[in-house]
């Protein structure tokens, strides 16, 4: 049997967001894992991945992948393949087991997959090269709330970046932030430190279903977008830093937001 392990990026939704070129390889695995904690698949399961590619799929947890040995074992007699949604690569947990493949000479091919790293820009006209640091959301867990999160947001506004803003996901207790959860947590965050991150003519972006066909992108004012139905995870903010002209008429004509943030240069 063939040596090697394979990395594919199922994209952002459904079991067509792939490339033909990883549903190929795919299907000449000897075996399939899956892991979902990172992101989940939009519109699919894990049933419906193995419709598709005609093999069963073992899905596993972020501790069989960090601390587990049965991916790289089976990679060194086997063709194993290691499928994510979004991109691969993105999170330290799939870097780390390709390190790992690397070191026990275990051949590595990558099947790169639609990322929000790139819907999100696309969705909402904004220029992805003006975009910093992206961060992360945690739960608020015994009302304890850490201020890194608000710190990075805060710096890349300082620079004129913007922010992608990635919402918690705990798959295997079937939470997901949503996006009213994260709009509420920057504006706790903004009780307690004040300076200026969030105020009530800040405009925040929200994206829901990215990459899905019923997609919804929304732009406004804090308060404004807590009074509208945002729809369900799983979701991502954007809170822009200077916009160009362009990409304010993009949130205006495309997410709703109100035509007073197109500064007018005359």
């Amino acid at each position: 049997m063939t040596s090697e392990l394979i990395f594919v990026g199922l994209g952002l939704s459904g079991v067509d967001g792939m490339t033909v070129k990883a549903l190929n390889a795919l299907k000449e695995c000897d075996k399939i894992y899956a892991e979902f904690y990172t992101s989940n698949l939009n519109g699919a399961e894990a049933s419906d991945l193995e419709a598709v590619i005609g093999k069963p799929i073992t899905v596993v947890y972020r501790s069989e992948v960090e601390e587990g040995h049965s991916i790289i074992d089976d990679a060194k007699t086997m063709r194993v393949a290691f499928v994510t949604a979004g991109d691969t690569m993105l999170a330290t947990t799939h870097v780390d087991l390709r390190i790992q493949a690397t070191l026990e000479g275990i051949p590595v091919r990558i099947f790169n997959g639609v990322s929000i790293f790139t819907a999100v820009p696309t969705a909402f006209g904004l220029q992805p090269y003006k975009f910093g640091r992206a961060v992360t959301l945690p739960f608020l867990e015994m009302n304890y709330q850490p201020k890194s999160p608000y710190d990075h947001i805060m710096e890349n506004k300082k620079r004129g970046l913007h922010t992608l803003i990635l919402l918690d996901i705990r798959a295997d207790e079937l939470r997901y932030m949503t996006a009213k959860d994260a709009i509420e947590w920057l504006l706790k965050g903004e009780e307690k430190w004040g300076e200026g991150l969030v105020t009530d003519k800040t405009i925040l972006c929200v994206i829901t279903h990215a990459g899905c066909p019923d997609e919804k992108i929304f732009a406004g004012y804090p308060q404004d977008l807590l009074k509208l139905d945002l729809g369900a995870p799983l979701q991502s903010l954007v809170l822009p830093g200077d916009l160009h002209f362009m990409e304010a008429e993009a949130l205006v004509d495309f997410a709703g937001a109100p035509r007073e943030i197109i500064q007018d240069d005359d």
